[in-house]
């Protein structure tokens, strides 16, 4: 537990180890820039475009009106602060530097970073649908923070798959395309908590990188931190109230050919406040063979990705290193023509 960082009340200098060089650390442009806003409740052909639309020029975009009730989003938020202001012992035996335990406490990154250290703790959960008994690894303390997170799951795994099958239609190819393997895979929790820093400029909360599963939610908290990557600079992201945000993962971008595109994003840290995110992510089965679909497949348009099995991908596409570009993590397209 010595590592984890919120378990020290206050950080009064930057420890040497998570400074990094200004020119790893570039930062973001001025503007503060709104995601697309998606209402769900709106009509379906609308819906399903402006996804579309959203997915193809940003890979981000938040969503309202999405079945998820506020009080639900609350009680996550408020249970997940009261988690991480629990005394260090009650957390000590969740602790683990094991990367492929289900649930776990831990800081860091969850990526191979070569030694570089992130301004981050975090709780890691699995959650199997149908729930079975191996939530009853997840803490229990606080009162009731099984039953919030369960329920909060449970509803943002609902979206997300909705927002699948919008996808599939919008693209033109059969609503259920994403069911089964591709999207049944545990549900993986990122409770994120990023305790204030006293050099924000120097450290970073998460490296630049891509997420690696099919569709991603963010509960993203009160406190901006999310920085997407676009057209060459870092724009920071100012959610919207009860949105989600909502990212393509690395195997949209597979399945699809790169019509879609998983993009690059950041966590930032602030000088005063701590920041508390929660990250929703819809996952394959492990053993789940993923390639490009058919239907974007063509003479003119070959493969561009090769067939992989997601166990497999998920070892090879495990280092996140910093770099002078902003295209940090690589290409996955120019990555997969290389090994």
């Amino acid at each position: 537990m010595e590592n984890i960082l919120h378990a020290t009340p206050a950080h009064v200098s930057l420890p040497e180890s998570f400074v990094f060089a200004s020119d790893k650390v570039p930062p973001a442009t001025k503007a503060v820039v709104s995601l697309p806003i998606i209402d769900l409740s709106c009509g379906r052909d609308e819906v399903r475009r402006s996804i579309l639309e959203a997915g193809k020029e940003l890979g981000f975009f938040q969503v309202v009106n999405h079945g998820v009730s506020k009080q639900v989003m609350r009680d996550m938020e408020g249970m997940c602060e009261q988690f991480f202001h629990l005394p260090a012992a009650v957390k000590a035996s969740l602790y683990s530097e094991e990367r492929h335990k289900p649930n776990r406490l831990f800081s860091g990154a969850t990526y191979d970073t070569g030694g570089e250290r992130y301004w981050r703790d975090c709780l890691r959960l699995a959650c199997p649908f149908p729930v079975d008994d191996s939530i009853n690894e997840w803490p229990d303390t606080p009162k009731g923070l099984r039953d919030v997170i369960e329920k909060f799951t449970s509803q943002t795994r609902d979206v997300g798959k909705e927002l699948l099958r919008l996808l599939c239609e919008g693209m033109g190819i059969r609503a259920d395309y994403f069911e089964g393997d591709l999207s049944g895979g545990n549900v993986i929790l990122n409770i994120n908590h990023y305790p204030s820093c006293p050099n924000p400029d120097k450290a970073l909360g998460q490296p630049p990188h891509c997420d690696r599963n099919v569709i991603t939610l963010l509960l993203p908290g009160a406190v901006n931190g999310l920085e997407v990557s676009y057209k060459g600079d870092w724009i920071k992201v100012d959610p919207a109230p009860n949105a989600f945000v909502v990212n393509f993962g690395q195997q949209l971008e597979v399945v699809t050919n790169g019509l879609l595109r998983s993009i690059e994003h950041r966590a930032m840290t602030n000088s005063v406040l701590a920041r508390t995110s929660v990250a929703t992510f819809i996952m394959p089965t492990q053993e789940c063979i993923i390639g490009p679909a058919k239907e974007f497949l063509s003479e003119e348009n070959p493969p561009c990705y090769r067939t992989i099995m997601f166990r497999d991908f998920m070892r090879i596409y495990n280092v996140v290193k910093l770099g002078s570009s902003l295209n940090l993590t690589t290409n996955l397209k120019n990555v997969q023509k290389e090994i």
